[in-house]
Order: C-alpha cells, then sequence, then structure tokens
C-alpha cells in the first residue's frame, strides 16, 4: 500500500492533552550522567544517589539486569540529545530488537523507581522476510514495510480506519526520521495475540510499526501519550 495512503488509514483525530512530568533530582542527574558530566564520575551509571539533606532516595535503575547495558546507555543519552522533544521525563520505553518476536523486548523503564516492564513487539515484513522471528534488517525507506532503529518521540493519541486505535510517532534521527510520511504507529494486532504466539512460535509482522497485543495497548497507550521517548535499537 502507497505510503500516503496507508498514512491516511491510521491518522485519525488526535487526542492531546497528556500532562509534562515534572522534574525530580534523579531525572536531573540522569541528563547529567547521559551528558557525561564528570561530577557524577565517582556513581555508578545505574545507580543515582541524592546529594545530602535531598528529598529523593536512591533509585537503581533496573536492578534485575533486564535490559542489555548498551541499550540503556544509548537511550539515556538519547533522551538528553532530544530532551527539548521529550517533555515526560519519568519513563524510557526501550525495543531490544536482538530480541526473537516470541519474547519481551519492549521494556518500560521507571526513572523513578528504577524498575522495568516487559512486553512483546512485532517487528517489520521488511526486516524478516524469511520469517524467522528476527529482525536482521533495517528501513528508513517508504514502502520498505520494515522497522527502522533510533530515538521516536509519541505524538499523541488517534484512531485509523484500519488498525484503530493507536499511538503516532515522529522518529528523532536519521534512521528513523521518515516515520511519520511512513505511517509507523503503535497498534494492537491479532497476530501479536498469545494464540497465535503459540501456533506458529512467534509473532507476525507488521508494516514496520511497534504492533502490541490488544490488552499491552489498553494498558500502555495513555502512558505513551505525548511527549514519551522509545528508543529501538538491534
Amino acid at each position: 500500500m502507497p505510503s500516503l495512503s496507508r498514512r491516511g488509514l491510521v491518522l485519525g483525530a488526535v487526542t492531546l492533552g497528556c500532562s509534562v512530568a515534572t522534574g525530580s533530582w534523579a531525572q536531573t542527574s540522569l541528563m547529567r550522567l547521559a551528558a557525561g558530566d564528570a561530577r557524577l564520575g565517582q556513581f555508578d551509571p545505574r545507580t543515582l544517589e541524592p546529594p545530602a539533606g535531598a528529598a529523593a532516595s536512591t533509585a537503581t535503575l533496573d536492578p534485575r539486569g533486564v535490559l542489555r547495558k548498551p541499550l540503556l546507555d544509548a537511550a539515556l543519552k538519547a533522551m538528553d540529545r532530544h530532551s527539548d522533544r521529550i517533555t515526560r521525563k519519568d519513563a524510557i520505553y526501550l525495543v531490544d530488537f536482538t530480541v526473537h518476536s516470541s519474547k519481551p523486548r519492549l521494556f518500560r523503564l521507571d526513572l523513578k523507581t528504577g524498575d522495568v516492564r516487559s512486553f512483546r513487539t512485532a517487528h517489520g515484513l521488511g526486516s524478516d522476510r524469511e520469517r524467522t522471528g528476527y529482525a536482521t534488517r533495517f528501513s528508513n525507506t517508504p514502502n520498505s514495510d520494515a522497522s527502522s532503529l533510533g530515538a521516536y518521540v509519541t505524538a499523541g493519541l488517534s484512531v485509523g480506519a484500519r488498525d484503530g486505535a493507536n499511538v503516532l510517532l515522529d522518529g528523532l534521527d536519521a534512521t528513523n526520521s521518515e516515520a511519520r510520511n511512513r505511517a509507523i504507529i503503535v497498534h494492537a494486532a491479532q497476530y501479536c495475540e498469545v494464540p497465535f504466539l503459540d501456533r506458529f512460535g512467534q509473532l507476525g509482522r507488521s508494516d514496520g510499526c511497534f504492533a502490541l497485543s490488544h490488552g499491552d495497548l489498553a494498558d500502555l497507550r495513555s502512558d505513551l501519550g505525548e511527549g514519551r521517548l522509545i528508543y529501538a535499537a538491534a
């Protein structure tokens, strides 16, 4: 389907008004840490301890070690690099495309508590034409049907004629700058449901979108909202 036609299908009435999360010492420290602030060099990158008298408690990122450290480090740097576009800084969504599609590989990292929640997400048809369950090719080209890597910012809630309720995305890097024109969104799909996974041993493939189960989209959609970072890497 031509990219403009798909774009017209998925872009519906955008619901705005997501609140901007307030800052905290830990969030500010994350920004300084990602930027390589020498004053934080004495701390473990995964542990942020507030200065004496600060109200914030110690926040340890990913205490269970769910995330690959290179992925976490790259996502924190992306938040710093695109801080003017990322208005909701209390959490980051990370996608690890090195993981098989049958496994959870979409992660929500709470930057206040350090906790990580895990979900399954599909990759694009053009990233896995042999249907191995692994994404091995990535593209920013319209009609490639491939997933794109890099930093995205959520751009509001929408309802499209084809995919229904969704979250709009803007690509912030050269590797995904065509995301809006390609109608790359977060939406739900039957091929991300457990019965499909049980039958085929992997999720189905999208047109390059981050497709979720209907239950997971309902759980995450409002939280994704507008101004939230999604960082995808392989």
